[in-house]
């Protein structure tokens, strides 16, 4: 598992901006969990998915279907919908097919509306902050960067079979 550079690394090492080419390929995003970088510092960043089978699940059923985003509000439930899927994915991960995930109702109803395939069923963007901010200023949680770090050095130690 290998380290990553932030855009602002790579602004600083070019000494120059990003050319439009570089700009509008990132702007193009589906996530996965093969799409989603922890780092051992604690933070959190993105990439492309190389193979389409890596972003079929993961991508809103209007894209699917060749529908592009025409309007800011469609690009943002877009990649609501592929958050929501990967987070789905992620809490579902190798449970027995007759076994259902275990959430809080509060969790999963959030989860399944940000994976509604309905569009104008879909929550949006502003919804699931909302939310989160919410769950966040209700609960104990730790802090982000010191969840990433543990789950980073559980693929370490996974990696070298300690």
């Amino acid at each position: 598992m290998g380290t990553f550079v932030t855009l602002a690394e790579v602004l600083e090492a070019r000494g120059s901006p990003l050319d439009e080419d570089a700009v509008w390929c990132n702007m193009r995003k589906v996530l996965s969990p093969g799409s989603v970088l922890l780092s051992a510092n604690g933070s959190l960043a993105f990439k492309s998915c190389a193979r389409y089978e890596d972003m079929a699940s993961f991508t809103a059923p209007e894209v699917q279907q060749g529908h592009a985003a025409t309007t800011r509000m469609a690009a943002e439930k877009m990649v609501v919908y592929s958050l929501g899927m990967t987070l789905y994915w992620c809490v579902d991960y190798h449970l027995p097919q007759n076994q259902p995930v275990q959430l809080s109702a509060e969790l999963e109803g959030l989860l399944l509306s940000m994976c509604e395939d309905l569009v104008v069923r879909r929550t949006d963007l502003l919804t699931v902050l909302e939310a989160c901010e919410l769950h966040h200023k209700a609960s104990v949680l730790p802090p982000t960067e010191q969840l990433f770090r543990q789950l980073v050095d559980e693929v370490y130690r996974n990696l070298v079979g300690v």
